[in-house]
């Protein structure tokens, strides 16, 4: 896992992680509460979603309006096999590490997967393209589905205009981490 995990806190905007990406090249980063628990995550997807259909600047839209609540996370005494187990499961890219009093203390992706299974066994390598390739699935789209304008998908009778987003959080496994 990485230890050196770069975090937000609730009270931050979307701007504050979309530098941590930029300046760490990475494509989530888990959100922590006051005391270092770990809260939701946000994606460079839920940025660029969230600052679409809320047409403001990331520095004016709160973390709270785009993180994922639901979070995928495993146990810092959880072995590989059951972080990469809940990766496939949830069809998430990355997950978070967690001790034992939900304080986030790494991060395991799929490329760290692939980096600790190199060289071991072929059936180790199988099962990272299986996990792979079940989060890289296309999902179908609605079944009456036109063409906007834009390019874009739009089901039969909607709007393709930007989405307004309710002010509700978003209830999808977090770990979106698409």
């Amino acid at each position: 896992m990485t230890r050196d995990v770069r975090a937000c806190t609730l009270h931050e905007s979307l701007n504050a992680a979309a530098r941590i990406m930029w300046d760490h090249d990475c494509g989530c980063v888990p959100v922590v509460d006051g005391h270092g628990r770990l809260a939701g995550i946000v994606t460079d997807r839920d940025i660029c979603m969230a600052a679409y259909t809320q047409g403001l600047p990331l520095e004016r839209i709160p973390m709270e309006r785009a993180m994922s609540v639901r979070v995928i996370s495993c146990a810092r005494g959880d072995d590989l096999e059951s972080a990469h187990r809940l990766m496939r499961t949830h069809e998430i890219h990355r997950i978070p590490v967690t001790d034992s009093r939900g304080r986030l203390v790494g991060i395991v992706s799929l490329s760290d997967l692939a980096n600790y299974s190199c060289g071991d066994s072929a059936a180790q390598a199988v099962e990272i393209a299986t996990t792979i390739s079940a989060i890289r699935r296309r999902r179908k789209p609605p079944a009456a589905a036109s063409v906007s304008p834009n390019g874009d998908a739009a089901a039969a009778g909607e709007s393709t205009k930007a989405p307004k987003k309710a002010g509700a959080r978003r209830r999808k496994p977090s770990a979106d981490l698409r």
